[in-house]
């Protein structure tokens, strides 16, 4: 699990490309403190797995599934990216609880400054807008953000100046894709309160109370 806090932008050092995966290699300082094989870093808030790493760079394999979901597929050499670690169980939660399992991508649309904050509107599916509501969380590459506004087609983000400097995003062009990541206790109540389908309602019991009265109970 993440909070959405980066803790340092990245450099993609190289990309092998396989049949439909590939493997990320990406130079690194911070996030590399302290991790060892098998940990979990969010790349753009992907969660990715190190399988290999240098006293500056870790590599990760990135599955067909999770090329097709996220914009990792279009990353580059030199390409920067957002990174953090997976949080520490005594860690302060200073975001939301992000899970770096991408439901879709976005596409950035304007920027615009209001006094020491910039708007970032980002367009995508009406799929992953009936998940966003204003004054909820969302991950955006991974960052945690607060929704200012949405409408039917896209929804706007407030960036503070330090948010800026930290990340990937204001570097972003109009036009260029975003990963995003809705609040994960949205999808698990419309799944719990969507109702049961016929095949997917489990099977009734054939004990009774009418039953058990004929039977002596």
């Amino acid at each position: 699990m993440f909070t959405g806090i980066i803790e340092e932008i990245g450099t993609v050092r190289r990309i092998e490309r396989g049949a439909a995966g590939a493997r990320l290699t990406i130079a690194a300082k911070t996030v590399l403190e302290d991790t060892k094989l098998g940990d979990s870093i969010a790349t753009n808030g992907v969660c990715l797995t190190v399988v290999s790493m240098t006293s500056d760079t870790f590599s990760a394999d990135v599955m067909a599934e999770s090329l097709r979901r996220s914009s990792l597929g279009a990353l580059q050499s030199g390409s920067p990216v957002n990174l953090e670690r997976a949080m520490p169980a005594n860690g302060r939660f200073g975001g939301h609880i992000v899970s770096g399992h991408i439901d879709g991508t976005g596409t950035i649309a304007s920027q615009k400054r209001e006094d020491n904050a910039v708007w970032v509107t980002v367009r995508t599916s009406t799929s992953l807008l009936r998940y966003i509501v204003e004054k909820g969380s969302i991950a955006i590459d991974g960052v945690s953000l607060t929704v200012a506004a949405v409408d039917e087609s896209s929804f706007a983000v407030s960036i503070i100046p330090h948010t800026g400097a930290q990340t990937i995003l204001l570097g972003k062009k109009p036009g260029e894709t975003v990963n995003l990541e809705c609040d994960v206790i949205g999808k698990y109540v419309e799944k719990l309160l969507t109702p049961y389908t016929a095949a997917e309602k489990p099977a009734t019991s054939s004990i009774t109370m009418d039953f058990l009265a004929r039977n002596g109970f």
